[in-house]
């Protein structure tokens, strides 16, 4: 019997990390291809990139994409962009944005409901089952038997095929991430070719590579980097810099008196990472991602522009986006913010919060390259801080296999017969 998957998700880090593995995992586990049927729908987001549809569109394990444009309208008439039809059949998949999206998307089509929940489960009632992170949530006990730990889906992204590496593999490599969503990056590029630049002085044989995000292109990347598209780039005394695209071979960007920066496109890039002796990155997927890996980083929340900082969830993130007021507004929130992070040391790296301690360093504040290459400069020549990091990550992350677990609960939901062998729960 034909069923229907509509998987509800919103940012470039979930369409990538959470969406990815699920989708391959349920074509993996799906008996009869072409009885079950995926599609995608994206919910507004704040922090999207634009680019989340078409990536979206490219997985070929996808049936139907629908953009954000059009979510509202489907949750409050029913009706697709392109006129969906819907099987009897089907279950609503949670993989990002507001669970009530999921639960109200269930009740208009009359299917069950599917959560991924790293931390917190919501509308107990309401959801038939939820899939989470780590174990020991308290929820009332009547509950509780909709809760199934199932472990950590950035953990099982799949390596793409990696093209030959531009440097040895006896060469320090730093790696840079600045982010994916335009309110990381405008601060973000300038200040990681910044850190380059510096570093290069110091460390004239380290390489360095930014992995970039599967929503954005280098061209982007050059955009952010030019003072003319790109005011912050003068705040964060960001350094020249000129993208470089060769027939045949990875773009860079060549720093004026620096090094390059090679762009790495394949996604996932996951043996790349591994090859860094640290990362430099924003808070956020990137966190959690580089903690799966078990790769040392130095975690930047750059404060110098608070006018542009509008990643805030919820209310405070509505406020921050209004017109004429947002910018006061956002400068307002943030200052307040800012206090009450410092005040309360409240922690935003992902191996920081599972750890509920600093395992990672978070800089917060007014950040320079300076500062930021002197704490890098410290790792590079102790490199057994290094590696009592990574250890400590190796030892936080959740075991492998958890989208498997997830797509069998999705199955489950839907009373689907399976084909694939019992995996092994992860231990809480």
């Amino acid at each position: 019997m034909a069923v229907d998957v509509l998987i509800l998700t919103n940012g470039p880090g979930e369409v990538s990390t959470w969406v990815k593995p699920v989708v391959q995992q349920l074509r993996k586990q799906e008996p009869d291809h072409g009885q079950l049927r995926l599609s995608v729908m994206l919910s507004p987001c704040p922090h999207a990139s634009g680019g989340e549809t078409d990536s979206l569109k490219s997985y070929p394990e996808v049936d139907r994409v629908q953009g954000p444009a059009d979510f509202f309208r489907f949750l409050l008439s029913g009706k697709t962009a392109d006129n969906w039809d819907w099987h009897s059949r089907g279950v609503v998949v949670f993989l990002g944005g507001d669970q009530l999206y999921a639960v109200w998307a269930a009740h208009r089509l009359g299917y069950g409901t599917t959560v991924y929940a790293e931390w917190e489960p919501r509308w107990l009632k309401w959801v038939d089952r939820f899939g989470m992170m780590q174990g020991g949530t308290k929820v009332a006990a009547k509950y509780q038997p909709k809760l199934t730990v199932v472990g950590d889906l950035m953990a099982d992204v799949e390596s793409a095929a990696s093209a030959e590496l531009p440097f040895t593999s006896e060469t320090q490599v730093v790696g840079l991430l600045p982010g994916s969503k335009p309110d990381k990056l405008r601060p973000g590029v300038p200040l990681c070719l910044a850190i380059a630049q510096r570093l290069h002085h110091s460390h004239p044989r380290v390489e360095f590579i930014i992995p970039v995000a599967p929503t954005v292109t280098p061209a982007t990347l050059a955009k952010y980097a030019d003072p003319g598209e790109n005011p912050t780039v003068t705040v964060m005394e960001g350094p020249q810099a000129q993208l470089v695209t060769p027939d045949g071979g990875l773009s860079y960007f060549q720093i004026k008196d620096g090094p390059k920066v090679w762009l790495w496109t394949e996604f996932p890039a996951h043996d790349v990472l591994k090859r860094c002796a640290l990362c430099v990155t924003t808070v956020g997927a990137n966190t959690a991602q580089l903690g799966s890996l078990a790769v040392p980083m130095v975690v930047l929340l750059p404060t110098q522009q608070l006018d542009v900082m509008r990643t805030w969830d919820g209310f405070w993130g509505l406020l921050c986006q209004l017109p004429l007021v947002g910018t006061v507004l956002t400068k307002v929130i943030n200052t307040v913010a800012i206090q009450y992070i410092r005040r309360n040391q409240k922690r935003f790296a992902w191996p920081n919060i599972w750890a509920q301690e600093e395992v990672v360093p978070e800089l917060l504040g007014r950040i320079t390259a300076e500062q930021v290459c002197d704490r890098i400069s410290t790792y590079l020549h102790h490199p057994e801080q290094l590696e009592t990091m990574g250890q400590t990550l190796r030892n936080l992350r959740g075991p492998s296999g958890a989208a498997a677990r997830f797509a069998q609960l999705i199955l489950e939901t839907l009373h689907y017969p399976q084909q694939t062998p019992q995996q092994t729960p992860p231990k809480k």
